[in-house]
């Protein structure tokens, strides 16, 4: 129970309002903050994503808040890109990016909020079974709106399944959203009180990427229940300065 406690902290907030506007952060400190995204190597391969407007089954929102739920069958149908597309847009997309603290890096306006626009996520995508791309491990470029191909992953089904704690609805999915945390995103503005705004802002993505699933009659379900290291290492992350929080898997809804 005493952990229990001590875990307990992590949900209270710690600002000091006096404090925090005196604090020697790193962005009170003059330090140029950490770029808005991983850039892709050299000679990467990079897919173009369409546009993320799409014909909804449910186009009317709350329509959308009332029947979203967590859903765990899916069929074996492809997804489209375009409906990729639409999912990533609306979970991470960028609809401005301006220069910021004196024209030191830059921040980004997106379809989500985070604390102080610092948007500390990455998303990564293992991909199955999306019409138009081949199979693997890509990251999401918000700024650019496309795919990043990072590399493939042989049984990367049961790698997933593995990963997720024995889930196999997850590694079986069409595509799984993973979002990866670079907490000195968060760090370089708000030190030790970034880490909770930081998972506050996984639910705002991932309640997004809810709603959007929803709107195209996809399913989802929030994943939590993870191996850390198994799932770090099937992404290729160094677990310490960026490592994944938060996962979802998303698919054609199989009928009970």
């Amino acid at each position: 129970m005493s952990e229990w406690k001590k875990n307990r902290e992590l949900m209270r907030s710690h600002f000091d309002c006096t404090a925090f506007i005196e604090q020697e952060s790193d962005q009170n400190l003059g330090i140029t903050p950490p770029p808005v995204e991983i850039e892709p190597l050299e000679g990467a391969l990079i897919t173009p994503l369409p546009e993320p407007g799409i014909e909804l089954v449910k186009s009317d929102i709350a329509r959308c808040f009332l029947e979203r739920k967590s859903r765990r069958k899916y069929t074996g149908e492809a997804l489209s890109l375009q409906e990729l597309s639409y999912m990533l847009q609306a979970t991470q997309g960028v609809k401005k990016a301006i220069p910021a603290y004196n024209n030191r890096g830059t921040i980004t306006l997106r379809t989500v909020p985070s604390a102080g626009a610092r948007h500390p996520f990455e998303t990564y995508l293992a991909v199955n079974n999306v019409v138009g791309i081949e199979p693997g491990i890509y990251r999401y470029s918000a700024l650019n709106h496309n795919l990043v191909f990072l590399f493939s992953v042989s049984g990367v089904e049961d790698r997933i399944t593995e990963a997720a704690v024995g889930q196999s609805f997850v590694g079986h999915a069409p595509v799984v959203f993973f979002w990866a945390c670079k907490p000195y995103l968060g760090e370089w503005r708000y030190k030790g009180e970034s880490h909770k705004a930081m998972l506050l802002d996984a639910g705002h993505v991932c309640q997004n990427l809810y709603l959007a699933a929803e709107s195209l009659g996809l399913g989802t379900v929030a994943i939590a229940a993870y191996s850390q290291d198994k799932v770090d290492e099937l992404l290729k992350l160094d677990g310490i300065d960026e490592f994944v929080v938060y996962l979802a898997p998303v698919g054609k809804v199989a009928v009970d």
